[in-house]
């Protein structure tokens, strides 16, 4: 019998230990590989820049695509997208064009993605006059990233309204990302709310799929793809890519998830929404079933030094098929935009 209850003890003691090195979340290999770069895209005065969509155009110049909000306004109801150009991550920049502005809706949060020799690009719309939660997500394709852009007669592609895959009903549909699937399908991540849980608003991540580049998109039958929304927690800000016959994608870890998996209260991180935290990167061989999440990005102060703000919106800059650097928006003192990551030799 002693033997036994020795037995069943030191069982007890193994799962303990097993379980403790098991629970916490890592540094992905993706963090590992980034090197801080710079803070960039300083606003003109009577503005401000957020969420910088980094691309190459077939000659090697960087295009940048992001929202620009007037101080005396609300990215809800006065967002535009403009364009600026540069031969390198590190600038300096110089302005194009306000490539989408309007006095009925409001363009934000861009997302940009290569298909052949279609350039696609993915942003949040909505009325202006509307409240903040009814959100929508529209989609503009071009052959040269000078224009002139082609929005898809389907706009809204997703809408605030309609059945999510769980039954419940989405009332907001926004931040999306774009990509090509294995199959040569095309899917838009995005984050969604529904009112599975009455009055209380909880971010999730959502997918829908087109045959065909403008659409229309019909929402995958099992979203939401990744939520958080019994524990009463957020995940945002998702920026999905394929590569190396994997689908990634990179999440905002908007109040305390990676907390929650290491069993630790939220307290034990900063106790308030947003950016303040670094991000999370999941893996899937699908894009439909994800893997536990690892640390994806870290906060402006971990690569910088600098005063923790808010580090939000991951973007890759591709090069040639591999991740060159990671953009990341930071809403802080300075007039910046966000800042750049140089990502090197990371293998998956």
């Amino acid at each position: 019998m002693k033997y036994k209850i020795q037995f069943a003890v030191l069982g007890i003691i193994t799962l303990l230990i097993f379980s403790c090195k098991n629970v916490s979340i890592k540094e992905s290999s993706f963090v590992k590989s980034q090197v801080s770069g710079k803070y960039i895209l300083d606003a003109p005065e009577g503005v401000w820049h957020w969420g910088m969509a980094p691309i190459y155009d077939v000659k090697g110049k960087l295009h940048v695509f992001m929202s620009s909000i007037p101080n005396k306004g609300s990215w809800v109801r006065n967002s535009s997208i403009v364009h600026y150009t540069a031969n390198s991550p590190e600038g300096p920049y110089t302005f194009v064009d306000t490539t989408f502005t309007s006095k009925t809706h409001t363009y934000h949060n861009p997302q940009i993605s290569k298909v052949g020799d279609i350039y696609v690009l993915v942003y949040l719309w909505k009325n202006s006059k509307t409240e903040t939660i009814n959100q929508e997500i529209g989609i503009a394709t071009t052959k040269t990233l000078n224009g002139p852009w082609i929005e898809s007669p389907n706009n809204p592609v997703l809408k605030a309204s309609g059945k999510q895959g769980d039954g419940a009903t989405i009332i907001h549909a926004s931040n999306p990302t774009f990509l090509q699937d294995k199959d040569g399908k095309f899917r838009i991540y995005y984050k969604s709310i529904t009112d599975a849980y009455g009055n209380e608003r909880h971010r999730e991540i959502s997918m829908a799929i087109s045959d065909k580049i403008e659409g229309p998109y019909r929402n995958y039958d099992k979203n939401p793809l990744i939520s958080y929304a019994e524990k009463g927690l957020d995940i945002e800000d998702c920026y999905a890519f394929l590569y190396k016959d994997s689908y990634y994608i990179i999440v905002e870890d908007r109040k305390g998830i990676k907390n929650m998996l290491e069993n630790k209260t939220v307290a034990d991180s900063l106790n308030k929404p947003g950016g303040w935290r670094p991000g999370l990167i999941y893996k899937s061989n699908n894009g439909l079933n994800w893997e536990r999440p690892e640390i994806g990005y870290k906060t402006n102060q971990e690569y910088f030094g600098t005063k923790l703000a808010r580090t939000e919106r991951p973007h890759i800059l591709w090069k040639n098929g591999e991740p060159e650097c990671l953009f990341l928006a930071c809403h802080d003192e300075d007039p910046s935009a966000g800042f750049f990551v140089r990502i090197k030799g990371w293998n998956p």
